[in-house]
C-alpha cells in the first residue's frame, strides 16, 4: 500500500519522504508472502458486499497500474476454478449459495459457471478423473506478488535518482514524529501517510494481526493455468500458479500474533490438501515455508482515518490486499486532492474522521 501510494504521489508531481521499519525486499510485510489472488466472487463467500466492489473494481486498476512500470509483472485474468471431494458435495453446495447471493446483488460481476467433467477437462485437464463436478469465476485474475513488489522498488529508485524522493530504510519512526510538525489547517504542511499495517498497532485501537501459512513450491509435474480452490469444511485451500512451474498453496488463517515458524501439523496439512488435488505435487520440491500476519482491524473491513491535520491513516486490509488496494488507493488519493470521496461512498469503503 505504501508503494503504491508513493508512486502515485510521485506521478502527480509530489517530492516524497519514504520511511520503511525494514528492508527494500518487503522483509516482514505480508505483501511478500501473500498468494496475490484477484477474486472477488470467491472472496464473496467470506467478507462483506463492500470488499466484494472494492475486488471488483481493482481488477480494471491492475492492469493499469502494472502497465506503468518498466519491470514485467506477471498478471492474468483466467478466472478460478473450484473443485471439490465428493463427501464435500453439501459444503460446495452451501459456498454456491453464498456467490448466488452475491451476484443478486451485484449482477455486473461474473456468474460462477457449474462444470462437469468435460467442462473441467477443457479447463484444467489434469484435475480430471480426480473431480467430475466444480465451479468456474470468469475473469477472476491473480499477479506475481514478488514481481510487483520489485517492479514498484525499481520505480522508486528511479525516482529517488530524479531527486523526487528520498528512501529511508530500515527507518521505523514514531507517528508522533511527523503530527507534531504539522499545524491544524495550514496549506503548507505536507501531507502525512501512515501504511504502516501492523506497525500501527500503538496508535490504531482494535488492529490485531490474523496469522496466516503459505507455502511455496516447485512443481514441474503439475500444470494448472489458473488459480484453484478446494472446498473443504476442515482443510480449504487455494493453489495458485506462478511461472516456471512455482505454486503458491495456503489458506490457513489463525486468531493470532505469533510470527513464530509453521508447525508440523500446518505444513502437513497444506500438502496433503495440495496433493489432494494433483498428485503431481508429491514430488515437488518446498521452496519456502512462509508466516506474517494479516493487519486485520475488528470488523475485518479497511478503513481510511483522515483528520484536519493533513494525516491519512490506511489499515486492515487483512487478507485482501492485492484483491483491494488500488481501490483503496485511489479514494485515498481522491481525498488528498477534494477533501472528500465519493468513490469510496460508492465502494462503501468507510473513511473515518476520529
Amino acid at each position: 500500500m505504501g508503494r503504491l501510494m508513493a508512486l502515485s504521489l510521485i506521478e502527480r508531481g509530489h517530492k516524497i519522504d519514504l520511511y520503511e521499519a525494514q528492508g527494500p525486499q518487503g522483509e516482514g510485510a505480508a505483501a511478500k508472502v501473500a498468494a496475490a489472488m484477484l477474486a472477488p466472487l470467491a472472496e464473496s463467500a467470506i467478507t462483506e458486499l463492500n470488499v466484494v466492489k472494492m475486488g471488483q473494481y481493482s481488477l480494471k486498476r491492475w492492469p493499469q497500474i502494472i502497465e506503468k512500470l518498466h519491470h514485467p509483472v506477471f498478471f492474468q485474468q483466467e478466472g478460478t476454478v473450484i473443485v471439490w471431494h465428493r463427501s464435500d458435495a453439501p459444503e460446495a453446495r452451501r459456498f454456491q449459495g453464498l456467490m448466488q447471493k452475491t451476484h443478486a446483488l451485484l449482477p455486473s460481476l461474473s456468474p460462477a459457471q457449474m462444470l462437469d467433467s468435460t467442462a473441467i477437462e477443457a479447463l484444467e485437464r489434469e484435475l480430471v478423473p480426480k473431480f467430475n463436478a466444480g465451479l468456474y469465476l470468469p475473469l477472476e485474475g491473480q499477479l506475481d506478488n514478488r514481481e510487483l513488489l520489485t517492479a514498484m522498488l525499481d520505480e522508486l529508485k528511479s525516482a529517488e535518482s530524479r531527486g523526487q524522493l528520498t528512501l529511508h530504510w530500515h527507518s521505523p519512526q514514531d507517528l508522533s514524529r511527523f503530527q507534531s510538525a504539522i499545524e491544524p489547517h495550514s496549506n503548507q504542511d505536507p501531507w502525512v501517510i501512515d501504511c504502516t499495517g501492523m506497525g500501527a498497532k500503538t496508535h490504531w485501537s482494535q488492529l490485531r494481526g490474523v496469522r496466516g501459512e503459505v507455502l511455496r513450491l516447485h512443481a514441474p509435474d503439475v500444470h494448472l493455468s489458473r488459480p484453484v480452490r478446494l472446498i473443504h469444511p476442515k482443510y480449504p485451500i487455494y493453489i495458485a500458479p506462478k511461472e516456471n512451474q512455482i505454486f503458491v498453496v495456503g489458506a490457513t488463517e489463525v486468531e493470532s500474533e505469533d510470527r513464530s515458524e509453521v508447525s508440523v501439523r500446518s505444513s502437513l496439512e497444506l500438502m496433503s490438501a495440495a496433493y489432494s488435488v494433483h498428485p503431481g505435487f508429491a514430488e515437488a520440491r518446498v521452496l519456502e515455508i512462509n508466516t506474517q500476519l494479516r493487519p486485520t482491524l475488528a470488523d475485518n473491513l479497511p478503513q481510511i482515518q483522515v483528520n484536519s491535520s493533513k494525516l491519512i491513516k490506511i489499515n486492515g486490509l487483512y487478507r485482501h490486499g492485492f484483491l483491494i488496494s488500488p481501490a483503496v488507493l485511489d479514494c485515498a488519493l481522491e481525498w488528498i486532492d477534494h477533501q472528500s470521496t465519493d468513490l469510496a461512498h460508492e465502494l462503501g469503503l468507510n473513511v473515518n474522521r476520529p
